[in-house]
C-alpha cells in the first residue's frame, strides 16, 4: 500500500466538470494498493496518517496532526502511484492491484480512515477520469508505503 499525503489549504475533486469532494485545510491522499496488500496494512496506514505530525504549531514546527488542527481529508484512488517507468517509455503498470480488489480495499480505507478520524472525509471516485484542484500548503509532500 502506498499513499502520497498532500498537505493543502483546499482540494477540489471534479468528474464531468461535477464536484464530488471538496476540502478546506487538511491532507490530500493520493492512495494505491499493490496485489501483496492486507488489512493489517490499511489499519497501520490509517493510525500513521490520523497522527502524522505535519501541520505547524505556534511555533511554526510540524507538531499537530490532522486530528490537532480539526483538518479535512479528500482521499483519491491512484493505482499509478504502482507504475514502473524504467522499462521502455511506456509504464507498465502490473505492480498495480485489480481493480477489483482495489475498489473494495480503497473503500475500507476511506471508512477506517472516517471512524479514525471522528469525521466523514471526501473522496474521488474510484476508476473515474478525474481532476484535481490542489492548493498546496507549504509544499509539504510525504510518501508513505507500507
Amino acid at each position: 500500500m502506498r499513499v502520497i499525503i498532500q498537505r493543502v489549504k483546499k482540494a477540489t475533486c471534479k468528474v464531468e466538470g461535477k464536484t464530488i469532494g471538496h476540502i478546506e485545510a487538511g491532507m490530500m491522499l493520493l492512495v494505491g494498493f499493490t496485489h501483496t496488500d492486507t488489512m493489517e496494512q490499511i489499519d497501520k496506514m490509517v493510525q500513521k496518517i490520523v497522527h502524522l505530525r505535519i501541520f505547524e504549531d505556534e511555533q511554526q514546527k510540524m507538531n499537530r496532526s490532522i486530528q490537532d488542527i480539526q483538518g479535512e481529508i479528500l482521499s483519491i484512488s491512484q493505482f499509478t502511484l504502482y507504475a514502473n517507468p524504467y522499462t521502455g517509455n511506456r509504464p507498465s503498470f502490473i505492480e498495480a492491484m485489480r481493480p477489483e480488489q482495489a475498489s473494495m480495499l480503497y473503500h475500507t480505507f476511506n471508512e477506517k480512515l472516517t471512524l479514525a478520524l471522528g469525521k466523514p472525509i471526501s473522496t474521488g471516485q474510484f476508476g473515474a477520469d478525474m481532476q484535481l484542484e490542489v492548493c498546496c500548503d507549504g509544499p509539504v509532500t510525504i510518501t508513505l508505503t507500507f
